[in-house]
């Protein structure tokens, strides 16, 4: 009888890790391959771009053509341009386009920490170039679309009502991506409505940013800082009163609001496409087994 040598150590210490690895779902082996980061950075600048070029972009216009992009229609836009940035690349990056969003997501124990300054990086950078295109296009005027208090309303005011709306906001962010399974593409109904319902009340007072770097993106350009602190802080404090509130609604995190908050990325992978098999990233293995994750 032939004698079967014992597996190198290095071999059977990996071997828990390479089951565990075979045992996560598709999305969590997609999200941390490191091979499509760049691809869901990519997708948090272009959306983070397209939002802060129709939010602050109806408020340029409508001061280039007066009275021709009313305020109800320069609320209404951000919501629309929303709901179709989730549509077209939610499954990629998880669409976040704000930072409170993201630190959000952490807080809940969605989003791992790691990636969190990537996120906040390529978002801050979208809003700074739409800003810079609007300033190329139409000069530096309507303050770039910058959220101002509105007129006699004290900084204050305008940061508790943006630490308002952002709580509600990410409240119905953290609901729906905890529902993502039953709710699933109708999420970006609810958060477009909601950002669109919340400026028709509130954008006299505020602005109705709800994103920071929305704000702060035609601040860096334009140069306006009044009040910008608000419209930091605010966000920020809902966010985290937001986070707070799931945790009493609903418990701990579900796998549901991880996979939607994280992407999935699923047709990138290329052990789903028959014959192939991986080259780099964190499924190389012999035989195609799933390697252990890397940190990133």
């Amino acid at each position: 009888m032939v004698s079967v040598p014992p597996a190198p150590e290095a071999e059977r210490a990996l071997a828990p890790l390479q089951a565990a690895r075979r045992a996560e779902p598709e999305w969590v082996r997609n999200f941390h391959d490191r091979r499509n980061e760049w691809r869901r950075l990519f997708s948090e600048l272009l959306g983070t771009f397209l939002l802060v070029l129709v939010a602050a972009g109806a408020v340029v216009v409508d001061a280039v053509y007066p009275g021709q992009v009313p305020l109800d229609a320069q609320v209404v836009a951000p919501g629309l341009m929303v709901l179709g940035i989730i549509y077209f690349m939610g499954m990629v990056s998880g669409a976040h386009l704000n930072p409170a969003v993201t630190l959000a997501f952490s807080l809940r124990g969605n989003f791992p920490w790691r990636r969190v300054p990537g996120y906040l990086a390529a978002q801050l950078a979208g809003a700074v170039l739409a800003a810079g295109l609007l300033r190329l296009l139409f000069g530096d005027v309507g303050h770039l679309g910058a959220t101002l208090p509105g007129t006699g309303t004290p900084a204050w005011k305008a940061l508790v009502v943006e630490a308002l709306l952002t709580f509600g906001l990410v409240s119905v962010i953290l609901g729906t991506a905890s529902g993502a399974r039953n709710v699933g593409a109708n999420a970006a109904i609810a958060v477009g409505g909601y950002i669109a319902l919340a400026g028709l009340w509130a954008a006299p007072v505020s602005g109705a940013s709800m994103n920071p770097f929305r704000s702060l993106g035609p601040v860096l350009v334009g140069g306006d800082w009044h009040a910008w602190w608000a419209y930091l802080v605010g966000p920020l404090t809902g966010a985290l009163v937001a986070v707070g509130s799931a945790w009493i609604l609903r418990g701990p995190p579900s796998p549901a609001a991880s996979a939607a908050a994280q992407g999935s990325l699923s047709d990138l992978d290329p052990t789903a496409i028959p014959g192939a098999r991986p080259t780099s990233g964190v499924l190389d293995a012999p035989g195609g087994v799933p390697a252990p994750r890397r940190t990133a």
